[in-house]
């Protein structure tokens, strides 16, 4: 009899799971958390990549049962809007061998996740949770942030989707109102609003896999971005740091305490740190692999992947504690300065002819819309260059930028 894999909201990167699986003679089975693949994610939607796929419909003992019939080697999620579904399965179907279930909140919530990082004393950025406008206007008179640079986002969303930066002196309430009853990327409705003290440094991800307790660094990788108007989410590029660099034992001892705290036992996180000059603080924490193109880039960097753990955790009981640099090795995000039509997409096929190039992710052809790049779902694409030599990875990226400032995007449809 085959061996199955059960993968939760397995959207883009994360169908690779089922590759990965596959080539170990496990067969990849799809569940979805909604009665439907969700609109956000449509495109990264392949069916084709699993034995079969299921839909939770709210019934949740029926999903349960059919997920038993698998006997799955594990339950696995893509993403953040798996997490509590593939939390109470495995504490449904095999208790005590996934994340501490009384904290599954503190692991897709981001309001009970910075609460859980306070009560262990962890320094964190002051936050808090606003369901009216009054609620948000007391609690930032009681913290002395009023009129201080602030950043507000959704509770329950990913990646940057929503987030908006205040700066100092200037009104919040325009972007709470625009957030409040808003749907994210996830269907979800918006229904209060987190509000935290902006924090200024170097924003770092630090992507571990974690075995019965023990957390293993997979990669530390060093973000570039930018702003946009009120926009803090507009990726340029991200390079990753060598194990030996010091900022890696402070990073990651961070991140164990932060883990530790919202109970992460075993499986991927994804955790986002803003090194300030009062130390780490966090941005979020995800109990998800890394995505995008992330799992790409590290296996060229580092040799291993998130994704690769995890089959050699569940197939082989393998556990690896850290990570070495294979070569160095960057993600170039390519953004639309306008929203419109794309009239020259082919412009950016030179970027093929760079000496580092490994790959090249627009999805955007010509005549096709395109808008105007605000945040990580809304990049115009990404190239991904990985080199043994960093001067020809410094090169490459500056004609890059170069092929970039050629795209054409017709604001007008023309």
């Amino acid at each position: 009899m085959p061996r199955h894999v059960v993968l939760v909201d397995p959207y883009s990167e994360a169908a690779e799971y089922a590759n990965a699986f596959r080539a170990r003679g496990v067969e990849p089975v799809a569940v979805l958390s909604n009665p439907a693949p969700l609109k956000s994610y449509l495109h990264g939607w392949k069916p084709d990549a699993f034995f079969a796929t299921h839909f939770h419909d709210g019934d949740f003992a029926k999903l349960s049962r059919i997920v038993r019939g698998y006997d799955p080697v594990a339950i696995i999620p893509g993403n953040e809007h798996a997490v509590r579904l593939v939390d109470a399965l495995i504490e449904e179907l095999a208790p005590g061998t996934g994340n501490v279930p009384e904290l599954s909140a503190a692991r897709r919530d981001k309001w009970p996740m910075v609460q859980a990082v306070a009560k262990a004393g962890i320094p964190h950025l002051r936050t808090f949770a606003a369901a009216t406008e009054e609620e948000a206007a007391d609690w930032l008179r009681e913290t002395g942030l009023e009129g201080q640079a602030l950043v507000l986002k959704p509770r329950c969303s990913g990646g940057t989707d929503g987030v908006h930066k205040v700066e100092a002196g200037e009104d919040w309430r325009l972007p709470f109102r625009q957030l409040l009853g808003s749907v994210n990327m996830f269907d979800l409705t918006n229904d209060s609003i987190l509000i935290q003290e902006f924090a200024s440094g170097t924003e770092f991800v630090v992507d571990t896999y974690s075995v019965n307790g023990e957390l293993g660094l997979v990669a530390v990788v060093q973000y570039s971005k930018s702003t946009r108007g009120n926009r803090i989410g507009v990726y340029d590029a991200e390079d990753y740091l060598h194990p030996g660099d010091p900022l890696v034992g402070v990073l990651g001892a961070y991140t164990r305490e932060v883990a530790r705290a919202v109970g992460v036992r075993t499986g991927c996180t994804h955790t986002e740190i803003m090194l300030t000059d009062r130390g780490p603080r966090l941005i979020e924490i995800a109990a998800r692999l890394d995505g995008g193109c992330a799992q790409q880039a590290t296996r060229l960097a580092t040799g291993d992947s998130q994704i690769d753990r995890a089959v050699r955790h569940h197939l082989d009981s393998a556990f690896v504690p850290g990570f070495e640099i294979a070569q160095p090795t960057r993600v170039a995000w390519l953004s639309a300065a306008n929203s419109g039509t794309m009239s020259n997409a082919e412009v950016l096929d030179a970027m093929r002819e760079l000496a580092s190039f490994q790959k090249l992710g627009c999805r955007y052809p010509n005549g096709s819309r395109v808008p105007k790049t605000e945040d990580l779902f809304t990049t115009l694409g990404w190239v991904l260059l990985s080199t043994p030599d960093q001067d020809v990875l410094d090169q490459d990226t500056k004609r890059v930028r170069e092929i970039e400032a050629k795209v054409v995007i017709d604001p007008l449809g023309r």
